[in-house]
């Protein structure tokens, strides 16, 4: 095994392999975003916002569609990079790539941590009424969780490219089968035992589109941004993307159409058959919608689905970890180790290195019992960290427009709206971030976040810049 370097080669061992093809591509980054925020957190949004949440899913999705489009429009425009980390480092200055990949990789962390907490509470599902999980017993399935998706994640890229394509085919099947069932229950105006007629109409007729006013409508944003987590995966698979001129493009404008899609309509459905006011904050309204239509067999294949789901989220969440800190390496930002590839093409030691952090997670169960708390505390703080991501991106396409028109003008696929939408697309960040401190529950993971950007600046100047210097790499800002 030779030692990571620069170099452009393809081939050579210390090089990522591009196998990952167009279905791989779509599925991955589809696995990434429907998950959680979708089955776990969907609940809780309809609770805060009632019916106005799938305007809310409307709205984010718009914006990413042109966060795909802008990050799209630069992979393509430099083939070298191998993720939106060495776009950064390149358009903006070093520190950029530096506060991107750690702050992704921390981001995903924190994902497998919420993801751990919501594995916990579907299984709670086979548990009789009123019993729950010791610690104990909670930090051993989360263990073996972890040790589950590292396992995965230690094969082949293109072993796992197949395994993540299965594991989303299954949550995207789910979803079709519950808007068949759901709409079947509507047609059939099903009776829910508690008396409730499922119809259309439950959607404005209980309080109307706004029940909770503008408090509710903003509340939500929150949760449902935290759904749209992991669309922006294609950019970290840039570099094990085959032929990326003509797949990049494809799954990048597939992409945030579909989320969308599944996301409006499934809980359209959902609030159809079970009125919003009559959905649990703390539990998945789809295995719900099941149970209550007294079909308890799909409930527990709906709730196995919504299990697998989780771990697909973070399967897809470690890989995007492992690949990320492969980058950083690359770069000298992070120790040499995490950039050796395995005999079998994949960054081992980064892959252990982010299940040790997500088992350290878990941990966590100990003091924040409740899992719905621990959740919303964990995805509040990914939240954060996601927005910084997304906006540097945003401000990655501002400086390509500015340093390199030359490239824009021969782009192929030019992001829609260009620089003013660049903009709105920003503002549109800011303003996610001002609703987090509205909320008294997500304003703690406000308070806590400065911590981090004190601990990488500390990291930047004490372990980078030396150890930049020692390389003879000196840093652009300092000339």
């Amino acid at each position: 095994m030779t030692t990571a370097r620069h170099s452009d080669t393809e081939n050579s061992p210390d090089h990522l392999q591009r196998k990952l093809s167009n279905r791989h591509l779509q599925l991955i980054a589809i696995g990434g975003a429907i998950g959680t925020g979708l089955f776990m957190g969907s609940g809780k949004t309809i609770s805060l916002a009632g019916p106005s949440i799938l305007l809310i899913y409307m709205i984010i999705g718009g914006m990413f569609f042109f966060l795909m489009r802008a990050m799209g429009e630069l992979l393509l425009a430099n083939l070298h990079y191998k993720s939106f980390v060495d776009m950064a480092h390149d358009l903006i200055g070093p520190w950029a790539g530096y506060y991107l990949g750690w702050t992704y990789w921390l981001g995903w962390v924190l994902v497998g941590i919420a993801d751990l907490s919501a594995v916990i509470n579907y299984l709670g599902f086979w548990l009789p009424d009123g019993a729950s999980f010791s610690p104990i017993q909670q930090a051993m399935i989360s263990a073996g969780c972890v040790l589950f998706v590292m396992g995965l994640n230690l094969l082949t890229v293109r072993l796992f490219g197949e395994i993540e394509f299965w594991f989303a085919l299954i949550k995207i099947l789910a979803i079709i089968g519950l808007i068949g069932v759901g709409g079947y229950m509507i047609f059939s105006h099903f009776q829910a035992p508690q008396g409730a007629i499922a119809s259309i109409s439950n959607v404005w007729s209980h309080g109307g589109l706004f029940p909770k006013g503008t408090e509710g409508f903003l509340a939500g944003f929150q949760i449902a941004v935290f759904a749209f987590v992991g669309v922006e995966l294609v950019g970290t698979t840039a570099a094990e993307t085959k032929d990326p001129q003509k797949n990049l493009p494809k799954a990048i404008n597939a992409i945030p159409v579909r989320i969308i899609l599944f996301y409006v309509l499934a809980l359209f459905i959902v609030m159809s058959v079970t009125p919003w006011d009559h959905i649990r904050a703390d539990k998945s309204p789809f295995v719900e919608l099941f149970l209550n239509a007294g079909i308890p067999v799909s409930a527990i294949i709906m709730n196995l689905v919504v299990l697998s789901s989780v771990m697909s989220s973070m399967n897809s969440g470690v890989f995007s970890t492992s690949r990320m800190l492969f980058g950083l390496s690359k770069d000298g930002q992070a120790p040499g180790a995490f950039g050796r590839l395995s005999k079998r093409a994949v960054p081992s030691n980064g892959l252990i290195f982010s299940c040790t952090f997500i088992m350290g997670g878990a941990v966590l169960q100990y003091f924040v019992p409740n899992t719905m708390e621990a959740f919303t505390l964990a995805s509040s703080l990914c939240v954060i960290l996601f927005i910084s991501v997304w906006s540097l991106i945003m401000v990655c396409y501002l400086r390509y427009r500015k340093l390199r028109p030359e490239l824009h003008e021969k782009s192929t696929f030019k992001m829609p709206g260009g620089v003013w939408m660049s903009y709105v697309v920003l503002a549109f960040m800011l303003f996610t971030l001002v609703i987090l401190a509205l909320e008294p529950d997500t304003l703690k993971a406000l308070y806590v976040s400065p911590v981090w950007l004190v601990i990488l600046g500390v990291t930047y100047h004490v372990l980078y810049k030396p150890r930049m210097k020692k390389l003879g790499r000196e840093l652009v800002n300092d000339h």
